[in-house]
């Protein structure tokens, strides 16, 4: 695991609060709009990619989805999450990894990613996560970017932008492009952070 970035993303955990960081929604409404989008059953295998204290895990539960698993490389916000959901945590998956790191053991239904993807910066991070991803997903990804218009750095670090043709591109190994939407995230300082989401579905030559 790369020691820099966990420290980084402890340390932010660990001293701001939820309305001190940008990337914090109350609903994630377009996440959560994929998901159900994708009709699937109530015990299909989800992950959060980079999910840390995101509110979508509980969502996911209050709808009834039964198997979720969240993976974050700061353990401090894992932890957090955790706190705020209490006895409900015990019903959640946690891994504590760098997403470039992860050896999934089991497969998933659906893949979401709203906070990683985009500080993949290196070709070879961003073939890795793609590898990771074509092993683990049998059904659906879903990925949020910072689009084109969006910012070029997040929490003092470089990411990378997509447009719609560069992030379907970047997945045409294994992955079939369903939709894709634009977003203007408006962040609890009231600035405005331009997403690029999209949906993919599995490539059965792959499964």
């Amino acid at each position: 695991m790369d020691n820099y970035l966990q420290n980084h993303w402890n340390k932010i955990y660990d001293t701001k609060k939820p309305n001190e960081v940008s990337w914090t929604q109350d609903i994630p409404i377009t996440s959560l709009n994929f998901i159900f989008g994708f009709n699937i059953s109530k015990n299909a295998e989800i992950i959060d990619i980079g999910g840390g204290d995101s509110k979508l895990v509980d969502f996911l539960l209050e709808n009834g989805f039964e198997n979720i698993t969240v993976l974050d490389i700061s353990e401090k916000a894992i932890q957090r999450a955790k706190n705020r959901l209490g006895e409900k945590a015990n019903k959640i998956k946690w891994i504590v990894t760098d997403i470039n790191d992860f050896e999934p053991q089991q497969n998933y239904t659906v893949w979401h990613d709203r906070a990683t993807f985009h500080f993949l910066t290196s070709p070879e991070q961003v073939s890795r996560y793609i590898s990771i991803a074509n092993k683990a997903v049998t059904n659906f990804l879903t990925i949020g970017t910072f689009s084109d218009s969006g910012p070029q750095k997040c929490s003092g670090l470089d990411i990378k932008q997509y447009t719609e043709e560069l992030l379907q591109t970047e997945l045409a190994y294994g992955f079939e492009k369903l939709k894709c939407v634009t977003e203007d995230h408006k962040t609890p300082f009231n600035t405005i952070q331009n997403f690029l989401f999209c949906s993919f579905k599995k490539q059965n030559q792959y499964l």
